[in-house]
């Protein structure tokens, strides 16, 4: 099991792999017309359909997640309770982990319900703060 923190930054990792997959995809990086796309100022981007999209929503999904995960963390860090909510932070990392590839497949009730479990990651940890 990891620490709060450590799960912190490996989703802080995961959250940035995301973001960057989801923008190669949503440019077409590895086409010469999207490699422009890529290191322009994005004026152009087609629109996000499919994987892309999919690789889209899910990284700004992870953004969210990783705002929540941040206060949780942080308040069970001030709380004194870091090490009683390593379990649900190691909960949140692992379900997101699962739940990058699930949303890019476009399993749609799979990816529901493996969010749902990092969300009662969230929860796990904000319980020990109370």
């Amino acid at each position: 099991m990891m620490t709060t923190v450590q799960a912190l930054v490996w989703s802080g990792i995961l959250t940035l792999v995301m973001i960057l997959v989801a923008a190669a995809l949503c440019a077409r990086a590895w086409t010469p017309e999207g490699i422009a796309v890529a290191f322009g100022d994005r004026e152009n981007v087609p629109p996000a359909t499919g994987m892309a999209g999919r690789a889209d929503r899910a990284a700004r999904n992870m953004v969210v997640g990783m705002l929540l995960l941040t206060a949780a963390v942080l308040a069970a860090q001030l709380a004194g309770k870091g090490a009683q909510a390593a379990s649900g932070a190691t909960v949140f990392f692992w379900a997101r982990l699962v739940y990058w590839p699930t949303y890019l497949a476009g399993i749609a009730y799979l990816r529901t319900g493996v969010w749902t479990v990092s969300v009662i990651g969230l929860a796990m940890i904000v319980a020990q703060v109370w």
